[in-house]
């Protein structure tokens, strides 16, 4: 089924003529004519930005997703693609209304007129995975209710299976590949798609990063509506703002744009460090404005979680990076593992300082943090850095948040913004503060063993010593046993040294 889909991709890349992007290098120039012979019965009237978009949606969600990553890198993608791509954050072409009423009635047991009091045929949003329908609930609360496509797995397992073997050609045809872990990549990206195929997941999500946020003035997470919810079916508060996108709307309601900006790296920041917890798809289609300033944040299908480990590792890095520390980042890494142990550190921190050092203090705007990483990139090769798969998602994020950054507030010091921000956050977690942080952890656990002990000890002391007495008898016969073959073949070895010596002073 593979070579089919693989043939389907191939197909559709030249019905749309993305054969343009590739025949567009210098290099392979002569290849036009051919291509322009044989494939002459294309009409390529749109567009090319387009016709990627349109090619993008005609192969499925992992593609679209992929478009939605580069509509953000307005760095990276000529505008005209930027601006056509934005379009796949939340304007996917839906499925039918019909069809909706279908999986709705099948996840109820009832038809909707029963379920809601009113229910929009039109979608509001539609997206990769899923669609939004506003509705009215039986208490009269407005509601948004996300409906899955249908047929999503087959899709998704089959180009999985196409990534899932270039991963492992990666390995074996290229010398980086092992460094590269791409088959961990996979797996991982894996694990997050089929994460989203389950609505029950999002909703449990939505519901934790509420509760991380309750009262927060930076970040609103709707209420999520359990008795609605189902695998297939989400029913969430409905919310009311502008989407992040429209910078000029939100001027005219009299938003603080600069703030916005300083506030969305903050809320990340807050995310990724206090809860270990964080929104791992943060493209401009799944982020609101209100009028107060505050961010909405709407879909949770994709979050990211980081170990305590992992927390402190990257910390200790972004403070460091802010100081300009170098050698502090390259210690780091040697110490993590992620580096061979023999690496020279001060060699390492060369390298580091070179790619870095000329993106501080600059805005966003004169930053293309696209070569910054493709520096990183070539830097951790010659290092032989290993890639770290479980950082691929906080990777990804923070790629979307330079987007957002770059859109909303071009001169946005992301550096000075971050750096107070994780002070505070380290000197909570050292010093006093931290140890009582830690006691405050621990307390309940100290709480239930304290009681215990005196019970404890008391069964120690009492039991029978005499299976304990007999054992350490056996461990002192042996260990005289290993005392005594040991002094017999000290004493050949004497011996033999000894006989040795006679001889040499025989013979001389």
């Amino acid at each position: 089924m593979r070579i089919f889909r693989l043939i389907t991709i191939v197909w559709v890349a030249l019905r749309f003529g993305l054969d343009e992007f590739f025949l567009g290098h210098e290099r392979v120039r002569a290849l036009r004519w051919l291509v322009k012979t044989t494939l002459f019965w294309r009409h390529l009237s749109e567009p090319r930005a387009v016709r990627l978009r349109r090619a993008l949606e005609a192969l499925g969600p992992i593609f679209v997703k992929f478009g939605q990553m580069l509509s953000t890198r307005r760095d990276l993608m000529p505008p005209d693609i930027a601006d056509e791509l934005a379009r796949l954050q939340d304007r996917v072409p839906p499925f039918p209304a019909a069809q909706v009423r279908q999986i709705l009635q099948r996840v109820y047991g009832r038809p909707v007129e029963q379920v809601f009091i009113q229910f929009d045929a039109e979608p509001i949003a539609s997206a990769s995975m899923a669609q939004v329908h506003f509705a009215v609930l039986q208490d009269g609360t407005e509601a948004a209710v996300k409906v899955l496509r249908p047929g999503l797995g087959e899709i998704i397992d089959h180009d999985l299976g196409l990534l899932e073997a270039a991963a492992m050609l990666v390995e074996i045809l290229f010398a980086d590949g092992r460094r590269l872990h791409p088959r961990e990549v996979v797996a991982e990206f894996r694990k997050t798609l089929f994460d989203e195929l389950d609505l029950m997941r999002e909703a449990s999500n939505c519901s934790q990063l509420r509760r991380n946020f309750e009262g927060s003035p930076l970040l609103i997470v709707p209420e999520v509506y359990w008795d609605y919810c189902e695998t297939e079916v989400m029913v969430m508060e409905r919310m009311k703002g502008v989407p992040i996108s429209q910078v000029d709307t939100l001027r005219k309601m009299g938003v603080d744009i600069p703030r916005l900006a300083m506030s969305g790296v903050e809320i990340f920041f807050t995310q990724v460090f206090r809860d270990t917890f964080f929104h791992a798809d943060m493209h401009p289609g799944n982020i609101q404005v209100n009028a107060q300033g505050q961010y909405i944040a709407l879909d949770f299908g994709i979050m990211g979680t980081l170990t305590e480990v992992d927390k402190n590792y990257l910390a200790q890095n972004f403070l460091a990076f802010f100081q300009r520390d170098y050698r502090a980042v390259a210690q780091a890494h040697v110490d993590a593992g992620w580096t061979p142990a023999d690496t020279r550190v001060d060699e390492f921190e060369a390298a580091i300082r070179a790619v870095c050092e000329p993106v501080f203090d600059r805005p966003l705007k004169e930053i293309s943090f696209g070569k910054v990483l493709l520096r990183l990139f070539q830097t951790s090769r010659r290092f032989n850095m290993e890639i770290q798969p479980q950082l691929v998602l906080l990777q990804k994020t923070l790629l979307n948040i330079e987007g957002l950054g770059r859109q909303l507030d071009p001169d946005l010091d992301l550096w000075k913004t971050a750096k107070p921000f994780l002070e505070r956050w380290m000197n909570e977690q050292v010093g006093w503060r931290g140890a009582l942080l830690a006691l405050k952890h621990e307390a309940p656990h100290w709480a239930t063993l304290l009681p215990q002990l005196p019970r404890l000890a008391h069964t120690y002391l009492a039991r029978d010593s005499s299976a304990d007495l007999a054992a350490l008898a056996q461990q002192l016969a042996a260990g005289q046993a290993r005392q005594h073959k040991t002094l017999i073949v000290i004493a050949v070895l004497l011996a033999l040294l000894a006989g040795l010596a006679g001889y040499a002073l025989f013979t001389h």
